[in-house]
């Protein structure tokens, strides 16, 4: 069975700016790259996601604070914060976002198929009301919450091997025990939560804050550790990974240094679990990587790791 990759045209809108790391050219690498592949292109399973709805997004985060992220695109555009911002395309972007993972799961359970969602802005730094570290919407975190709530699958794991702590996406589920988080991250490093001591009020969350510059040995490691450590004793029903690609070798904005290797090393891996656990049902979403051709290509390389 094919994997699917799953994007949506309306991913382009969200318009940070020319000088801004977290930019459209990240999502024309991934299609350029796929182009390049031709073999993988013909395999794969090309679908255009939907636009989640309002009380869809709301799964995880406020609904005035849904409603107030529509109105500043309505506006023309907004700054939440330094780093993060609204342009008038952002919403549909964002809902897009949302949409094709939550596609992805519908996916999964309807045909066990598993997928990797090409989607920007990237998601698992916003909180429940609030934009924050390019991100506007928790995009696996509401995932998880719709993978319960719509489909009754009610143990979820999510691994996030991006180079910074998904803060927002432990926010978003910690209080829910049987979502369980893994996150692998840069330490000390922004947002600067993630300590390894925080394990969330249900013992529910396994953060591995790492130095940067280790061997890619370690960090591989470290990760499948922690997902292991995360399932003794305890099946997910489906897994959900957050794809950092900024957790390469080279990235401008963090410090590890694994390789293409190492990424399909993680991913067969995960695969290899999912299919233990849960008839191989897997959702992958795109989040940080700041060196464009990087992230093409690994995700190229994701890819044909998830056909395995």
């Amino acid at each position: 069975m094919s994997v699917a990759f799953i994007s949506h045209a309306d991913c382009g809108r969200h318009d940070t700016g020319w000088n801004h790391p977290e930019h459209v050219g990240r999502l024309r690498a991934v299609t350029r790259a796929l182009r390049n592949d031709w073999e993988l292109m013909l395999r794969i399973d090309h679908r255009e996601g939907r636009h989640a709805t309002h009380d869809e997004i709301a799964l995880a985060h406020d609904a005035a604070y849904v409603a107030a992220v529509r109105a500043a695109a309505a506006a023309g555009g907004a700054r939440f914060d330094a780093d993060t911002v609204a342009s008038a395309g952002s919403w549909d972007a964002a809902a897009a976002g949302v949409g094709c993972v939550l596609d992805g799961i519908d996916l999964a359970v309807a045909e066990g198929r598993r997928s990797y969602c090409a989607v920007r802005p990237p998601g698992h730094h916003a909180l429940r009301a609030q934009a924050m570290g390019f991100c506007l919407f928790g995009n696996v975190a509401i995932g998880a919450h719709y993978a319960r709530s719509r489909h009754a699958l009610a143990r979820v794991l999510i691994a996030d091997w991006d180079v910074h702590h998904g803060n927002g996406t432990q926010a978003l589920v910690q209080d829910t025990a049987d979502i369980r988080y893994v996150s692998m991250h840069q330490w000390p490093w922004y947002p600067g939560t993630g300590a390894a001591t925080d394990r969330g009020p249900h013992e529910n969350v396994w953060n591995v804050p790492m130095a940067g510059g280790l061997s890619a040995a370690a960090y591989v490691g470290a990760f499948l550790g922690a997902v292991d450590a995360a399932t003794r004793h305890w099946t997910p029903d489906l897994v959900l990974l957050s794809a950092g690609f900024d957790s390469l070798r080279g990235d401008p904005l963090g410090g590890f240094t694994l390789e293409m290797e190492d990424i399909a090393t993680l991913t067969h891996a995960l695969v290899d679990r999912a299919t233990d656990w849960c008839g191989g049902r897997l959702v992958s979403a795109l989040e940080g990587g700041y060196v464009p051709d990087r992230v093409g290509e690994a995700s190229v390389v994701h890819m044909r790791a998830l056909e395995a």
